[in-house]
């Protein structure tokens, strides 16, 4: 495969999903970005030598791997929207 297309599975996985933004070509995630919210970002590249896709991603343990990640189940269990109380933006500039 190649970015384009594995770039394409990505941003078609998570298109209705509020918190995980798929970053644009040649932006690759970091902590600072996502401190303080409950987003992940991700970016993929093909390696296309060794036949494998490679995806970073970036997210707050904190907030979406702990605290955040609770409140968003509670709010789906709740029928409540699943981005009550949380933010996907971070508190870095």
């Amino acid at each position: 495969m190649t970015t384009d297309a594995l770039r394409g599975a990505l941003l078609t996985a998570y298109a209705d999903e509020p918190f995980v933004r798929v970053l644009p070509p040649g932006r690759w995630p970091h902590t600072a970005a996502i401190f303080g919210g409950n987003a992940v970002h991700l970016q993929v590249t093909a390696d296309e030598q060794a036949g494998r896709a490679v995806v970073v991603a970036a997210v707050d343990n904190l907030c979406k791997g702990a605290a955040g990640q609770a409140l968003q189940c509670a709010n789906l269990m709740l029928g409540l929207p699943e981005t009550s109380g949380l933010t996907a933006q971070g508190v870095a500039p």
